[in-house]
């Protein structure tokens, strides 16, 4: 079964062994609910059972069993925390996917008539700035080789994972 990154360790926070957490996920406090245990990558780091989770201005901080001080939190830094893709639960809006549903899928203009368009290339991340979701296309229509899209449905209409693509209707200047 396939591992989903549901967050990356980042820095110490404080003295008791707090570490911040660029999360992955869309519900956090779930994710990392006090008991929680997440597997690791690499695997010898794990797994974590998260010992506490809150929010201060903005960055996420969790504490794991067993790392008491700074110096013990150090040692995670770095780490990836990672789920089985089956553990996830199902989406129930039809207009909600996972990262890795969109990512590899081929990003195509729109038609005239609706229909699939010109290739623009393969979704390689998904970036999730505070805004909005933005997808990472790979292409060769702009000089820097990428694209960044907008992954809102005024732009990005239609997401059809069975035909393994997903179409643009770019706003102008998408590719200058």
């Amino acid at each position: 079964m396939t591992d989903l990154t549901v967050g990356r360790i980042g820095r110490p926070h404080g003295l008791r062994g707090e570490v911040t957490v660029d999360i992955r996920t869309d519900d956090p406090r779930e994710r990392f609910a006090p008991g929680a245990s997440v597997r690791t990558e690499p695997a010898t780091r794990g797994p974590l059972t998260v010992a506490s989770f809150r929010i201060i201005s903005g960055l996420n901080v969790v504490r794991f069993d067993g790392y008491d001080d700074r110096n013990a939190a150090e040692t995670l830094r770095g780490t990836m925390l990672v789920v089985e893709a089956g553990a996830l639960p199902a989406l129930t809006d039809e207009d909600e996917f996972y990262d890795h549903q969109l990512i590899g899928l081929t990003a195509r203009l729109t038609g005239a008539d609706g229909a699939p368009g010109e290739v623009i290339g393969p979704v390689t991340d998904l970036l999730h700035p505070p805004a909005n979701d933005v997808l990472v296309v790979l292409t060769r229509m702009t000089a820097a080789g990428e694209v960044l899209i907008p992954f809102v449905k005024a732009v990005v209409p239609v997401v059809d994972l069975a035909a393994g693509h997903l179409l643009v209707d770019p706003p102008d200047g998408l590719f200058e």
